[in-house]
């Protein structure tokens, strides 16, 4: 029943961005401007800086990038920088994360090449918070 609802989710956020890309792009670009700003006010530094991972903010209801490129065997870190809001992400094949709350961290390190949809648990059918990650050979 999960997989299902997930594919669900992840097929009415493709129609979404479809039929509204500039939109889309232009108010996900100042969330997630909005989101390092944040990051750096909570954590003194950007999150480019982070050792070791790749970091993505969790934000507004929208992840932070919402789709990124990583080698094989990278950490990929989601930060909460809601203030009030608390998230958890759904990978495909894997059990729902517990939830982060504000300044939380939830971490996986992808040993799988491919495309690999990801979404909110609380957040994606009501607020379409849903994530890409493409996983590469090194």
């Amino acid at each position: 029943m999960k997989r299902s609802v997930h594919a669900l989710a992840l097929s009415s956020a493709a129609v979404l961005c479809a039929a509204f890309p500039v939109l889309a792009d232009e108010k996900t670009d100042a969330i997630c401007a909005e989101a390092e700003e944040r990051y750096v006010e909570l954590f003194g530094a950007p999150s480019a800086d982070a050792d070791g991972v790749t970091v993505v903010k969790m934000y507004n209801y929208n992840f932070c990038p919402g789709e990124l490129v990583v080698p094989v065997g990278t950490t990929v870190r989601w930060v909460n920088v809601d203030k009030r809001t608390s998230h958890s992400v759904i990978l495909p094949d894997q059990p729902e994360s517990d939830r982060a709350f504000p300044e939380e961290t939830i971490e996986f390190t992808f040993l799988t090449e491919g495309d690999q949809d990801y979404l909110c648990g609380p957040h994606w059918e009501t607020q379409k918070m849903i994530g890409m990650v493409t996983v590469t050979s090194k």
